[in-house]
């Protein structure tokens, strides 16, 4: 396969972890990377250029093409200037992986307004937000006669879509979100030449190195020879597949973890009850019982 040479693509929080994986494997399989990252501490405080510059260093000492990137995608004009720097750089867009992420754990009772706001802002939004201006950008090469052959990949999480975490209100809120924003996108976008998918990764990072009742499992030392099912890597070539031209799926969350990957099933119907006339409390009770 040599689908992803000659693409551009934009790969937020980059700079570490699953997303600095993405952008060195998208590298060296011939795509030119926008390496996306603010830089900033688990719970989204701070800025450092480190990170993403370290990767594009990286990149480049291997022959391969990229520039960094520091835009804080949860604003709209962050968001903005980083698809603008992909078109300004390399002449076009291709690829957008959205990655980018904070953890502020708390439980519903003692969450503050701040913790479920920046969690929300960074997680959500920024997928939305980059997602839009990406979007604008493919509509209108599409309305001006040019083709399209785009592709997004989210990043959705067990937590949220079908495993809920205690503790993570805020975190599970944003990415079943994310998971119902890449359904409404693929629908949309399909038009102009854009497939739009997902991903819940399992893996070890920083940030699930510190949730609470997963670090132990994601630190064990992996003997030497064996394979680690825990690393970043294993991510990467899911995403690689989707952002390539041979793949045709669209609005799909995959679940991938090791050697396991996952076709996730949204919220559906499942069992019913009926009713020939109006719902009598009775009869709601003798009936749903057995459902909780």
């Amino acid at each position: 396969m040599d689908s992803l040479h000659d693409k551009v693509a934009v790969i937020t929080g980059a700079g570490r972890g699953i997303g600095r994986s993405h952008a060195l494997l998208f590298a060296a399989e011939g795509a030119a990377v926008v390496v996306n990252d603010l830089g900033g501490a688990n719970d989204g405080s701070g800025v450092d250029t480190g990170p993403a510059q370290e990767v594009v260093d990286e990149i480049v000492a291997a022959g391969g093409r990229a520039v960094a990137n520091t835009d804080n995608v949860a604003t709209w004009d962050g968001a903005r200037n980083l698809v603008d720097q992909a078109v300004s750089e390399f002449g076009k867009l291709d690829v957008v992986v959205n990655n980018a992420g904070i953890l502020r754990d708390s439980f519903v009772a003692g969450i503050s307004e701040d913790e479920w706001d920046s969690v929300i802002a960074v997680h959500l939004k920024g997928h939305a937000a980059v997602l839009h201006h990406a979007a604008a950008y493919w509509k209108n090469q599409s309305k001006s006669g040019q083709p399209v052959r785009a592709s997004v990949i989210n990043t959705a999480s067990a937590s949220g879509t079908f495993l809920p975490n205690p503790g993570q209100a805020n975190y599970g809120a944003a990415k079943a979100g994310i998971a119902a924003l890449t359904q409404v996108a693929a629908a949309e976008l399909g038009r102009y030449g854009v497939r739009v998918n997902a991903i819940a990764p399992v893996a070890r990072t920083r940030l699930t190195l510190a949730t609470p009742g997963m670090g132990a499992m994601f630190a064990a030392e992996v003997p030497e020879g064996q394979f680690d099912m825990f690393a970043p890597e294993n991510i990467s070539p899911l995403v690689a597949y989707l952002a390539g031209d041979e793949c045709s799926i669209s609005g799909t969350v995959f679940a991938v973890q090791g050697g396991s990957i996952s076709k996730v099933t949204p919220m559906q119907l499942g069992e019913t009850i009926e009713t020939d006339g109006p719902w009598e409390l009775d009869d709601l009770h003798k009936r749903l019982t057995n459902w909780s």
